[in-house]
């Protein structure tokens, strides 16, 4: 396996595409890059995808990956679509208040919430 490769899982719902990512740490360039080839072609694929990202296992992050969340809503929306974020620790959502995307994004604590939103 490529040493680049993200360490993502996604799992189909009638109504949603969830990403989990199971890095603990996304700090590296190359990490948010693979996270990113992933990710974009899903969206692609599916007009109106509803997106949710599962946050879980996710202990730190850098800007750039604010960065990666930012360029994967935009196409989500441009796709007719929308991402949510989900089960965020309160150290990361911190992170999201001081910049303030939690204003921007929609973070729930749980992907059960989050699935119901877009049903």
């Amino acid at each position: 396996m490529d040493e680049a490769s993200p360490k993502i899982s996604v799992e189909y719902f009638d109504n949603a595409t969830v990403v989990f990512l199971s890095e603990e740490n996304i700090l590296r360039e190359r990490d948010i890059t693979a996270i990113e080839s992933s990710v974009m072609p899903l969206i692609e694929k599916t007009d109106g995808v509803n997106l949710i990202i599962n946050f879980r296992n996710v202990k730190f992050l850098t800007s750039s990956a604010l960065g990666l969340l930012i360029r994967i809503s935009k196409k989500a929306y441009e796709n007719n679509g929308k991402m949510l974020l989900c089960t965020i620790s309160p150290k990361i959502y911190q992170i999201f208040e001081i910049t303030r995307l939690d204003k921007v994004f929609s973070i729930y604590d749980t992907q059960a919430q989050a699935l119901e939103s877009v049903e």
